[in-house]
Protein backbone atom coordinates (compact mmCIF):
# COMPACT_ATOMS: atom_id res chain seq x y z
CA UNK A 1 0.00 0.00 0.00
CA UNK A 2 1.57 3.24 -0.98
CA UNK A 3 1.45 6.54 0.89
CA UNK A 4 -1.47 8.64 0.10
CA UNK A 5 -3.19 12.27 1.54
CA UNK A 6 -3.28 12.83 5.22
CA UNK A 7 -1.15 9.48 5.69
CA UNK A 8 1.83 10.33 8.45
CA UNK A 9 5.07 11.07 6.46
CA UNK A 10 7.64 8.53 7.69
CA UNK A 11 10.02 9.10 10.36
CA UNK A 12 13.77 9.01 9.54
CA UNK A 13 17.32 9.99 10.36
CA UNK A 14 19.33 10.71 7.30
CA UNK A 15 22.56 12.61 6.53
CA UNK A 16 22.22 15.72 4.73
CA UNK A 17 25.28 17.76 3.27
CA UNK A 18 23.84 20.29 6.71
CA UNK A 19 24.44 17.34 8.74
CA UNK A 20 22.25 14.66 9.90
CA UNK A 21 18.52 15.05 10.97
CA UNK A 22 15.50 13.13 12.20
CA UNK A 23 12.52 14.29 9.91
CA UNK A 24 10.13 14.71 12.37
CA UNK A 25 12.35 16.92 14.82
CA UNK A 26 13.32 18.49 11.71
CA UNK A 27 10.10 19.66 10.49
CA UNK A 28 9.28 20.65 14.17
CA UNK A 29 5.97 22.71 14.28
CA UNK A 30 6.67 24.25 10.44
CA UNK A 31 5.01 22.82 6.87
CA UNK A 32 7.72 20.98 4.89
CA UNK A 33 8.10 20.60 1.69
CA UNK A 34 10.74 17.92 0.82
CA UNK A 35 11.45 17.55 -3.30
CA UNK A 36 13.29 14.47 -4.54
CA UNK A 37 15.73 14.14 -7.86
CA UNK A 38 17.28 10.91 -9.24
CA UNK A 39 20.79 12.24 -9.09
CA UNK A 40 23.21 15.48 -8.62
CA UNK A 41 24.69 17.65 -11.66
CA UNK A 42 21.61 16.72 -14.21
CA UNK A 43 20.15 19.54 -16.38
CA UNK A 44 16.37 19.56 -15.05
CA UNK A 45 17.64 18.98 -11.52
CA UNK A 46 19.80 21.86 -11.38
CA UNK A 47 17.61 23.91 -13.20
CA UNK A 48 14.82 23.30 -10.38
CA UNK A 49 16.82 23.37 -7.48
CA UNK A 50 17.61 26.94 -9.04
CA UNK A 51 14.21 27.74 -9.02
CA UNK A 52 13.83 26.67 -5.14
CA UNK A 53 16.45 28.86 -4.11
CA UNK A 54 15.08 32.04 -5.84
CA UNK A 55 11.97 31.17 -3.57
CA UNK A 56 13.93 31.25 -0.78
CA UNK A 57 11.94 34.79 0.80
CA UNK A 58 8.46 32.98 -0.41
CA UNK A 59 8.79 29.63 1.35
CA UNK A 60 9.60 31.93 4.94
CA UNK A 61 6.73 33.92 4.49
CA UNK A 62 4.72 30.90 4.53
CA UNK A 63 6.65 28.91 7.51
CA UNK A 64 7.43 26.82 5.46
CA UNK A 65 11.12 25.10 5.74
CA UNK A 66 12.32 22.72 2.13
CA UNK A 67 14.69 19.81 2.11
CA UNK A 68 15.62 18.41 -1.07
CA UNK A 69 16.85 15.34 -2.03
CA UNK A 70 19.13 13.28 -4.18
CA UNK A 71 20.75 9.79 -4.12
CA UNK A 72 24.04 11.26 -4.42
CA UNK A 73 26.90 11.97 -1.52
CA UNK A 74 27.45 15.00 0.86
CA UNK A 75 30.39 15.64 -1.37
CA UNK A 76 28.70 15.73 -4.20
CA UNK A 77 25.51 17.51 -2.98
CA UNK A 78 28.32 20.81 -1.49
CA UNK A 79 29.93 20.76 -4.96
CA UNK A 80 26.64 20.72 -6.99
CA UNK A 81 25.45 23.50 -4.81
CA UNK A 82 28.20 25.87 -6.54
CA UNK A 83 26.82 24.75 -9.66
CA UNK A 84 23.25 25.69 -9.26
CA UNK A 85 24.63 29.52 -7.84
CA UNK A 86 26.16 29.83 -10.46
CA UNK A 87 22.64 29.27 -13.01
CA UNK A 88 20.09 30.46 -10.57
CA UNK A 89 22.50 33.47 -9.05
CA UNK A 90 21.05 32.47 -5.57
CA UNK A 91 22.61 30.46 -2.78
CA UNK A 92 20.39 27.37 -2.43
CA UNK A 93 20.97 27.26 1.69
CA UNK A 94 18.31 24.40 2.64
CA UNK A 95 19.59 20.81 3.42
CA UNK A 96 20.17 18.27 0.79
CA UNK A 97 19.68 14.65 2.02
CA UNK A 98 22.20 12.14 0.75
CA UNK A 99 20.24 8.65 0.08
CA UNK A 100 23.04 6.68 -1.26
CA UNK A 101 21.46 3.53 -0.22
CA UNK A 102 17.89 4.46 -1.56
CA UNK A 103 16.23 4.17 2.34
CA UNK A 104 14.65 7.45 2.26
CA UNK A 105 13.21 6.82 -0.95
CA UNK A 106 12.00 3.68 -0.27
CA UNK A 107 10.33 4.87 3.02
CA UNK A 108 8.61 7.61 1.02
CA UNK A 109 7.17 5.42 -1.31
CA UNK A 110 9.65 6.70 -4.20
CA UNK A 111 10.66 3.42 -5.44
CA UNK A 112 9.71 -0.40 -6.08
CA UNK A 113 11.09 -1.78 -2.77
CA UNK A 114 13.77 -4.09 -5.07
CA UNK A 115 15.37 -0.88 -6.63
CA UNK A 116 18.89 -0.64 -6.23
CA UNK A 117 21.62 1.46 -7.55
CA UNK A 118 24.16 -0.30 -9.49
CA UNK A 119 28.14 0.79 -9.72
CA UNK A 120 28.59 3.66 -12.21
CA UNK A 121 24.54 4.49 -12.19
CA UNK A 122 22.87 7.22 -13.93
CA UNK A 123 19.89 9.04 -13.29
CA UNK A 124 17.90 6.52 -15.29
CA UNK A 125 18.42 3.94 -12.48
CA UNK A 126 16.74 6.12 -9.69
CA UNK A 127 13.94 7.92 -12.39
CA UNK A 128 10.99 7.72 -10.12
CA UNK A 129 13.30 9.53 -7.19
CA UNK A 130 11.60 12.71 -8.43
CA UNK A 131 8.61 13.61 -6.67
CA UNK A 132 7.12 16.65 -4.22
CA UNK A 133 5.71 16.48 -0.70
CA UNK A 134 4.07 18.99 1.45
CA UNK A 135 4.10 17.80 4.88
CA UNK A 136 2.02 19.75 7.60
CA UNK A 137 2.99 20.43 10.97
CA UNK A 138 1.33 17.30 12.48
CA UNK A 139 3.65 15.19 10.30
CA UNK A 140 0.67 14.43 7.46
CA UNK A 141 1.11 14.54 3.98
CA UNK A 142 -0.85 17.51 2.69
CA UNK A 143 -0.43 17.17 -1.04
CA UNK A 144 1.98 14.99 -3.64
CA UNK A 145 3.57 15.45 -7.20
CA UNK A 146 5.13 13.52 -9.33
CA UNK A 147 6.89 14.48 -12.32
CA UNK A 148 8.67 12.69 -15.18
CA UNK A 149 12.64 13.07 -15.60
CA UNK A 150 12.21 15.10 -18.77
CA UNK A 151 9.48 17.61 -17.16
CA UNK A 152 10.68 20.38 -15.23
CA UNK A 153 8.45 21.37 -12.09
CA UNK A 154 6.53 24.56 -12.11
CA UNK A 155 7.31 26.39 -8.20
CA UNK A 156 5.26 28.83 -9.04
CA UNK A 157 2.33 26.17 -9.24
CA UNK A 158 3.64 24.03 -6.11
CA UNK A 159 4.06 27.95 -4.12
CA UNK A 160 0.07 28.58 -5.22
CA UNK A 161 -0.85 24.91 -3.86
CA UNK A 162 1.28 25.53 -0.90
CA UNK A 163 -1.01 29.20 -0.48
CA UNK A 164 -4.50 27.27 -0.89
CA UNK A 165 -3.46 24.91 1.80
CA UNK A 166 -2.58 27.04 4.15
CA UNK A 167 -5.96 28.93 3.24
CA UNK A 168 -8.03 25.92 3.82
CA UNK A 169 -6.49 24.87 7.06
CA UNK A 170 -7.82 27.87 8.65
CA UNK A 171 -11.78 28.15 7.31
CA UNK A 172 -14.45 25.78 6.45
CA UNK A 173 -13.40 26.25 2.76
CA UNK A 174 -11.89 25.18 -0.98
CA UNK A 175 -10.29 26.98 -3.41
CA UNK A 176 -11.58 26.91 -6.70
CA UNK A 177 -9.71 26.21 -9.94
CA UNK A 178 -6.34 28.61 -10.51
CA UNK A 179 -7.00 30.19 -7.44
CA UNK A 180 -4.85 32.55 -5.91
CA UNK A 181 -4.38 34.64 -2.40
CA UNK A 182 -6.95 37.49 -2.78
CA UNK A 183 -9.55 35.46 -4.90
CA UNK A 184 -12.74 34.28 -4.12
CA UNK A 185 -12.95 31.01 -2.06
CA UNK A 186 -15.85 28.21 -1.83
CA UNK A 187 -17.59 27.74 1.18
CA UNK A 188 -17.15 24.37 2.10
CA UNK A 189 -20.33 21.48 1.87
CA UNK A 190 -20.21 21.09 6.03
CA UNK A 191 -21.25 24.47 5.65
CA UNK A 192 -24.97 25.02 6.60
CA UNK A 193 -26.44 28.53 4.30
CA UNK A 194 -27.77 29.65 7.69
CA UNK A 195 -23.61 28.94 9.44
CA UNK A 196 -22.02 30.75 5.81
CA UNK A 197 -24.30 34.02 6.48
CA UNK A 198 -22.57 33.74 10.00
CA UNK A 199 -18.86 33.14 9.55
CA UNK A 200 -18.47 34.64 6.20
CA UNK A 201 -21.34 37.14 6.05
CA UNK A 202 -22.67 37.80 1.98
CA UNK A 203 -21.96 34.87 -0.16
CA UNK A 204 -22.86 33.98 -4.00
CA UNK A 205 -24.66 30.81 -4.83
CA UNK A 206 -23.76 30.29 -7.95
CA UNK A 207 -25.40 27.07 -7.97
CA UNK A 208 -26.65 25.28 -4.63
CA UNK A 209 -23.63 23.43 -3.85
CA UNK A 210 -21.24 26.21 -5.30
CA UNK A 211 -21.24 29.31 -3.01
CA UNK A 212 -18.31 31.83 -3.73
CA UNK A 213 -17.39 34.35 -0.75
CA UNK A 214 -14.19 36.80 0.08
CA UNK A 215 -11.37 34.33 1.56
CA UNK A 216 -11.38 35.08 5.27
CA UNK A 217 -9.04 37.30 6.48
Amino acid sequence: MGLRLNDTVPNFTAMTDQGEITFHDWIGDSYALLFSHPKDFTPVCTTEFGAVAQRAEQWEARGVKVIGLSVDGVEEHRKWKADIETFSGSKPDFPIIADTDLAVSKALDMLPAEAYLPDGRTAADSATVRATFLIGPDKKIRFMLIYPMSVGRDFGEIVRAVDAVLATDKAPIATPAGWKPGDEVIIGLGVSDDEAREKFGDYDAVLPYLRLTEAPA
